[in-house]
């Protein structure tokens, strides 16, 4: 991964892990899916999972969802949440900014409103107060 210089603004889409991911890591179906990528989306990290992501010195804006389209997830998931991940699972330490938009996890990244406000984040080093 590489690390933009420290004057860049970087958006992030969807969260930092998934309690869903949790929940599944261990069950054989989830993991023939998904695979070794599959470990990775859990909220608790190991070591060498952890070593990917070093700490943020650098402007990061988080776009996280607040609506589900999936009511299985639903009854897993703590509230607000994206149908994969929770709305207080998405924030990191060290963040420029953070906004919620009422979309679904699948839908952030083609969301006009996701669109228009990591347009902001990156020309303003913040997101808009619509």
């Amino acid at each position: 991964m590489e690390v933009p210089e420290s004057n860049d603004g970087v958006v992030l889409l969807h969260g930092i892990g998934s309690e869903i991911a949790d929940r599944l890591k261990k069950v054989s179906l989830y993991r023939a899916w998904f695979g070794p990528a599959g470990e990775q989306l859990v909220t608790r990290r190991d070591a060498a999972t952890g070593a990917l992501f070093p700490p943020v010195d650098y402007p990061v804006g988080i776009i996280a969802g607040n609506k589900s389209i999936d009511p299985t997830s639903s009854l897993f998931l703590p509230k607000p949440h994206d149908g994969r991940v929770s709305v207080e699972n998405t924030k990191l330490d060290g963040m420029a900014d953070h906004v919620v938009i009422g979309t679904a996890h699948p839908w952030l990244p083609g969301n006009r409103v996701a669109i228009a406000q990591t347009i902001a984040f990156l020309r303003d080093g913040r997101f808009s107060r619509m």
